[in-house]
């Protein structure tokens, strides 16, 4: 595929953005058709094709028209959660290949059916996780696996990010969080932390995740939120949010690890992802950039370490910034979420245009996806763990010698 033809599914602030910063500045591809389910963001996506100097693409409502389109080469996936799976089996049995965004499953039948719908077909499929190309979370992996930390024992991230507005002018917005946070309490957004996790776990790569234990605070964030703005979101005032203000996940590892994420959205906040790695020989903490090595001249304990050495990341880049990033860097970094949305695509669309495997694959969309669905029922049993079922077949542990 010298020039390959896109068709884009879901255009609301995810999928017009990524069109708009990613897509339309690109030379290797077109923007062939687009589609919503509401006519003005379809509309207005093709209009952005057509600013883009690109003919105008096809217009359509129903996905399934977009898929059967032989005007279009390959989908993105990014629309609202509950389609992204349904959408993706669609297309793969259309033998379109396909990127689909993030998110939770809502059942773990409907992950299996995506890997069995990939192994029928075979047609490429990548999983949009972008912060497994984030510079930190690369630099550390490149760390990790230059044995700089020396064995990891446990990770820990968060997706920790005050969402209260988006949530609550769910309507206004015509944003399906809302309508989750209104229905469900689970871990629902996992995979921003999780997949760089997975990928220094080597997870689905001679590793893989045993148990899922999940908890959930009481929900008071969003009515408080409502009640401050009774005004607007009068329509609210007595609403009952059955999801949790902080969800907490613990997951144990085939090879003893231990993983923690954090679930906060709807509590006033900070942005972070939380992401932490602690290994026999250091660690490293995003809250603050820092890194602790043992035996080194950072190794300064207790208060004399925190008034001295917090936010010491960026002295170690030169060493061991990951040679993506430091070919980026160079290149200059471009698109969005701090040029992490322009790897993931570039490596999309590389895989794809010379038959390469994917690397984030199906087997990592449904294994990280189902923990939405395995947290659900952790929750309601009290927090007792639940098996993770294994998507690979068994598969997992024969990458074990090409990973330990």
């Amino acid at each position: 595929m010298s020039n390959i033809k896109v068709g884009v599914i879901g255009l609301g602030q995810r999928g017009s953005g990524l069109l708009e910063q990613i897509l339309l500045q690109r030379n290797d591809i077109t923007v062939s058709a687009v589609c919503d389910c509401y006519d003005d963001r379809a509309q207005a996506a093709a209009k952005a094709v057509v600013a883009a100097n690109q003919p105008s693409p096809a217009v359509y409502l129903d996905f399934h028209k977009l898929i059967e389109d032989e005007n279009v080469d390959a989908v993105i996936i990014t629309s609202a959660w509950e389609s992204h799976i349904p959408i993706a089996i669609a297309a793969l049995n259309a033998k379109k290949p396909v990127a689909m965004e993030v998110g939770g499953a809502y059942t773990i039948e409907q992950c299996f059916a995506l890997v069995n719908t990939y192994e029928e077909t075979k047609t490429p499929f990548m999983f949009l996780e972008n912060c497994c190309f984030g510079r930190r979370e690369m630099m550390i992996r490149n760390m990790v696996k230059q044995g700089v930390f020396g064995e990891i024992v446990h990770c820990a991230g968060g997706y920790h990010h005050d969402l209260r507005h988006e949530i609550s002018f769910g309507i206004e917005n015509r944003h399906y969080r809302l309508r989750n946070y209104l229905s469900r309490n689970c871990e629902n957004y996992p995979t921003h932390e999780l997949g760089p996790i997975a990928k220094i776990l080597n997870l689905n790569h001679g590793n893989r995740m045993l148990t899922v234990s999940s908890t959930a605070s009481k929900s008071a964030g969003l009515h408080a939120y409502v009640v401050k703005n009774k005004d607007a979101l009068n329509h609210l005032k007595d609403a009952s949010f059955a999801q949790g203000d902080v969800v907490t996940t613990v997951i144990r590892c085939a090879r003893g690890e231990t993983i923690v994420l954090t679930l906060d959205t709807t509590l006033p906040r900070y942005y972070s992802r939380g992401f932490t790695v602690r290994g026999t020989a250091g660690m490293y903490e995003e809250a603050t950039d820092s890194i602790f090595l043992d035996n080194t001249e950072d190794a300064s304990h207790d208060f004399e370490w925190r008034s001295t050495q917090v936010g010491n990341a960026q002295r170690y880049t030169e060493q061991y910034e990951h040679p993506v990033w430091k070919k980026y860097l160079a290149d200059g970094v471009q698109g969005s979420h701090d040029g992490m949305d322009c790897l993931e695509f570039d490596v999309f669309f590389d895989c794809l245009k010379h038959n390469k495997p994917m690397p984030i694959d199906v087997y990592d969309a449904a294994s990280w996806m189902a923990v939405t669905a395995l947290s659900e029922q952790s929750i309601l049993l009290g927090g007792a763990p639940v098996p993770v079922p294994d998507f690979t077949n068994g598969a997992w542990a024969m990458d074990y010698e090409n990973t330990k």
